[in-house]
């Protein structure tokens, strides 16, 4: 009797255990060197803000990883890869397309840098996001960059036109077995070779039942995340971000074992934190709100938003040290200087990091914005374009010019009438004479 009531009681505990403890899901494995998305507030993919002063300011206010701007597969076959003795930066380089035509050839055309990468304040935090429609195109890409990366990112979300070219972005979206395909190739060829992850950014379909059949064919393709805008393909940055998708994705994700990371309409590290526990996805993903104040990703408790003059300052020091280029910083500044305030529009006429600086105060950072515009031929160190002629001297080079061509046309005329006239001579020739009678056969 005994023991059938400690056979019952044992039986009753282990059911009880059972009840309490959930189920153990499964778990797509990280490789070595990748990075696992689960409870990461990471900054978005974004084209010129997502440049790498812009990551290392997000890094600086504490984003947990950073994806870089979208990069097309074509641009990076063939590209070169060096140290920039100066700054030690990582640099993919290659002849701009231009500089193949024959009004360019000889002149000594520059490589252009097509990425840049910091491999000391970027390592194991950094996720290369690639543009492409073919899996053999995907894994050359993939195959360049993955060394110096935490993550391969294939972009199928991007609506805009240089993206849905051919094929990509979130033209991706309308073909899952090529999408599909990509990222298996990534996971089968790149990602066992290079110990990184692959993952996908993809938007909402119209329908949940369509969302959740693309979702479970991508999972299926052994990535270990997998990040959902939460906008249609239609849908531009000013609608508000539809969520109602979001829990189902997150399960189906979870099912499957893969990190599930939310886009839209994020606002801060509190706010992202707050969504991650509100709909049950792993990590979240800020775009525009860090475009205009990286110190976004700072907890309140932290100190929280630091002011623009502040976020500015260190951002301008990261874009030196770098040598990024001087439209991609005015860029990124127009976004975090406030329009209403004086230095908006003193910003647009500098042409020069001495300027930026002496014109935002930022003293003792003028020797470091000469040195800048040194090496990038800026201010007192670019070339200085020839004046422009004034309307009257226009007129005179204008009315040299017909002279000149008046002159010209007048000595190949001269030169056709002689080169006739010695053409009739030769034609005429001397006037035969008679042969004597004698002499006549």
């Amino acid at each position: 009797m005994a023991a059938t009531e400690e056979t019952a009681a044992a039986a009753a505990t282990a059911a009880a255990t059972a009840t309490s403890t959930p189920p153990t899901l499964p778990r797509v494995p990280i490789p070595p060197r990748g990075v696992d998305y689960r409870g990461k507030i990471v900054l978005a993919p974004m084209v010129r803000s997502g440049e790498l002063p812009s990551r290392l300011l997000a890094l600086h206010y504490g984003a947990d990883l950073v994806w870089g701007p979208e990069t097309i597969d074509h641009s990076l076959i063939g590209a070169t890869r060096r140290i920039n003795p100066r700054t030690h930066m990582i640099e993919y380089t290659r002849q701009p397309s231009h500089s193949h035509s024959r009004s360019s050839a000889g002149d000594g055309v520059p490589e252009s840098v097509i990425y840049r990468i910091d491999p000391a304040r970027e390592k194991s935090k950094l996720v290369f996001q690639l543009g492409t429609s073919d899996a053999a195109r995907a894994v050359a890409a993939a195959r360049f960059v993955a060394a110096d990366v935490a993550g391969i990112d294939v972009n199928a979300g991007c609506p805009k036109p240089f993206s849905v070219l051919g094929g990509m972005g979130a033209a991706l979206l309308r073909t899952p077995d090529k999408l599909a395909g990509i990222l298996e190739a990534l996971v089968r060829e790149v990602a066992p070779e290079f110990g990184v992850g692959i993952s996908v950014k993809i938007r909402i379909l119209d329908s949940a039942a369509e969302t959740e059949a693309l979702v479970r064919r991508l999972v299926a393709t052994g990535i270990t995340g997998l990040t959902v805008h939460c906008r249609t393909t239609l849908m531009r940055p000013r609608e508000r971000a539809l969520r109602g998708q979001l829990r189902m994705i997150a399960d189906v994700c979870r099912e499957a074992g893969v990190a599930c990371v939310m886009n839209g309409d994020v606002e801060s590290r509190d706010h992202a934190e707050g969504l991650v526990r509100e709909y049950g996805v792993d990590g979240a993903m800020i775009a525009t709100a860090a475009e205009k104040n990286p110190s976004c990703f700072r907890a309140e408790t932290d100190g929280g938003l630091a002011t623009w003059k502040e976020a500015v300052e260190r951002y301008l020091r990261f874009t030196m040290e770098v040598e990024n280029k001087i439209s991609n910083t005015k860029f990124l500044l127009s976004q975090m200087i406030p329009g209403r305030v004086p230095q908006y529009k003193d910003m647009q006429r500098c042409k020069s990091y001495v300027e930026l600086v002496q014109m935002l105060r930022h003293e003792g950072m003028e020797e470091m914005a000469r040195e800048t515009d040194r090496v990038l031929g800026l201010g007192e160190f670019g070339v200085k374009p020839e004046p422009k002629p004034s309307n009257k001297q226009k007129q005179q080079q204008d009315k040299q010019q017909q002279e000149k061509q008046g002159s010209n046309k007048r000595k190949r005329e001269g030169s056709v009438e002689a080169e006739q006239s010695t053409k009739r001579v030769k034609v005429a020739g001397p006037t035969p004479v008679a042969a004597p009678a004698s002499l006549a056969v």
